[in-house]
């Protein structure tokens, strides 16, 4: 066991310990609050300040109780606005526990941490996201004078309550007062309506701190999205060096930002999520670039208090993120066809050969195109369609999803469509490019209510004219926890793996996990590993939930949408 005291100092210094002991003071607070002081030790203060200051001194250790308690995440993201708010209020509340009722031990504890915050200063640097200052300014100019407003409606619903000749301008002042929790001018007929009075402008005041921190320290969202020269630089990148990744195309996206190296020969392709800058496959670019535009983003990302994070890397990729401190976890395998191997002969590809006859029988066709080659009669047909055959109100996918359909910035992806007799389209695919000879699927969509087997029609005539397109490989879905679902059918597997396959099974009735799996598995695809990257267990529990967000299986209701994409635009 170490007893090096500049580890242990360190460690007590730390912004993780700091939010910990910041949020219990917090809760010390509010019990102090709630509670009443020691008898004799009120009686000395009431002998020394005036009355009101005790009872204000209450009002105040509340507010700020619960505020350091909200402060925790700040802190442990290192945010200076953070670490400013609980100086300030950290020092306020040594006065107002002892003007309270001379509560010494609530003001001694909170003092040491005031002591260890002041000393910790040069860990607490991380920037607030840089629109949040008009937030500020807008929720100070609007929300004080409406906060007011309200109170002088509160006190003026029961007129009968105030005292005879009570002006507007005591009013106002009352209210603008209360909010902090002084007394002001307005006398009140019954003790009862003065307390409802005071109780209702404090808590409206402590509604109204409580936004500005929330504001306050709102995570950054993360900077703008592709703009036209970036973009630039991206496919100059994806023209190099494209084929070293599946999922390289999907930087194209347009909510991805991308961090270059300091070189310009690599870049890091990523987006932030609920404070986690989400990075999605491999770095793009030279490999041998790939520690400088992996430096480059974790820096950003440290300056502004993000967890980063990595879904989707292959294995070359979560080795250059591991040597950058970083622990790997196998998501699952992707699915990948070889041109020169692909064949529906065999016992092994008897269902995909059923599939497919059984459509041509059904009079139903396959045919592929480039984007670039559709007409716009067509691209409205198939853009319709695909809205259509959605599963679910929002467009799912973030790491291996491009997000738009039949776009002329993606002239080189290939458009796979399947009609029936009539000319109807039943289904469709969209693969992007994977560099010169290769290509990703990005969307796959049928129509429900035609024949059974549309999937494996378009595939097949996928692999069939791959030829004529140039292509050598095709990198079909992603099957998360592939292995689980391979190994724990088979006769012998632990009870442990038995148990994992059916939490599994359980969750694919919400999210086709196993359907996936399978669908991939009939074509007898090469599996290559796929990797989610956390600098710290502590840290995993966040990055799962921002990937969840961001390949939407975790979903805000609509409004909140809405008002989110307001916010982001503004």
């Amino acid at each position: 066991m170490s007893t090096d005291p500049r580890g242990r100092w360190s460690r007590l210094t730390s912004p993780r310990t700091l939010a910990r002991l910041v949020s219990l003071v917090g809760l010390v607070a509010v019990a102090s609050a709630l509670f009443p002081a020691v008898h004799d030790r009120a009686r000395i203060v009431a002998g020394v300040v005036p009355p009101v200051f005790p009872a204000a001194a209450t009002t105040g250790t509340l507010a700020a109780g619960v505020v350091l308690v909200l402060l925790g995440g700040g802190l442990r993201r290192g945010k200076f606005r953070a670490w400013l708010l609980a100086v300030v209020l950290s020092g306020f509340a040594v006065l107002s526990h002892l003007l309270k009722g001379l509560d010494v031990e609530e003001a001694v504890l909170t003092g040491v941490v005031l002591v260890l915050l002041l000393a910790a200063r040069a860990r607490f640097t991380a920037r607030p996201d840089p629109r949040s200052r008009r937030r500020l300014l807008a929720v100070v100019v609007l929300g004080v004078p409406l906060a007011t407003l309200l109170g002088m409606v509160w006190i003026s619903v029961d007129v009968d309550g105030l005292a005879p000749g009570t002006t507007l301008l005591d009013r106002f002042l009352q209210a603008l007062l209360g909010l902090v929790g002084v007394p002001g001018p307005v006398d009140f007929v019954e003790p009862d309506v003065a307390t409802r009075s005071a109780v209702g402008l404090v808590v409206l005041g402590a509604a109204l701190v409580l936004l500005l921190v929330v504001v306050a320290l709102q995570p950054a969202t993360g900077p703008h999205r592709l703009e036209p020269g970036e973009r630039g630089r991206v496919e100059e990148l994806l023209g190099r060096w494209g084929a070293v990744d599946s999922l390289s195309w999907f930087a194209l996206r347009d909510d991805r930002a991308v961090m270059l190296s300091p070189t310009g020969k690599a870049a890091v392709s990523y987006r932030v999520v609920g404070g986690v800058s989400l990075a999605a496959g491999d770095p793009l670019g030279d490999p041998e670039a790939w520690p400088g535009a992996i430096a480059s983003w974790l820096e950003e990302a440290t300056s502004y208090g993000w967890v980063p994070g990595v879904l989707g890397s292959s294995e070359q990729g979560a080795e250059a993120y591991h040597r950058a401190g970083f622990d790997a976890l196998e998501l699952g395998d992707e699915a990948v066809l070889h041109a020169s191997e692909f064949t529906t002969e065999g016992r092994s590809m008897r269902v995909v050969r059923q599939a497919v006859s059984r459509c041509r029988r059904a009079g139903l066709t396959a045919d592929c195109h480039r984007v670039e080659d559709l007409g716009e009669a067509e691209r409205a047909e198939i853009l319709a369609s695909a809205d259509a055959w959605r599963d679910g109100e929002v467009e799912r996918g973030f790491s291996m999803a491009l997000g738009r359909l039949c776009d002329p910035a993606d002239a080189r992806a290939v458009m796979v469509t399947c009609r029936d007799e009539a000319g109807r389209l039943r289904g469709l695919l969209q693969l992007v490019p994977w560099g010169e000879d290769g290509l990703s699927l990005d969307v796959m969509r049928r129509d429900r209510a035609g024949e059974n087997g549309v999937i494996e029609l378009m595939v097949t005539t996928l692999m069939a004219q791959s030829g004529a397109l140039g292509v050598r490989r095709v990198s079909l879905n992603f099957a998360v926890f592939r292995n689980v679902f391979a190994r724990g059918e088979r006769l012998g597997a632990g009870p442990v793996l038995r148990l994992w396959r059916g939490v599994l099974l359980q969750a694919s009735r919400f999210w086709q996990i196993e359907s996936l799996y399978r669908a991939n598995a009939k074509f007898a695809p090469e599996w290559v590993p796929r990797f989610a990257c956390f600098r710290s267990s502590a840290e995993l529990p966040q990055v799962s939930v921002a990937a969840l967000r961001a390949e939407a299986f975790l979903v805000a209701p609509s409004w909140w949408r809405r008002l989110s994409e307001s916010r982001t635009h503004s």
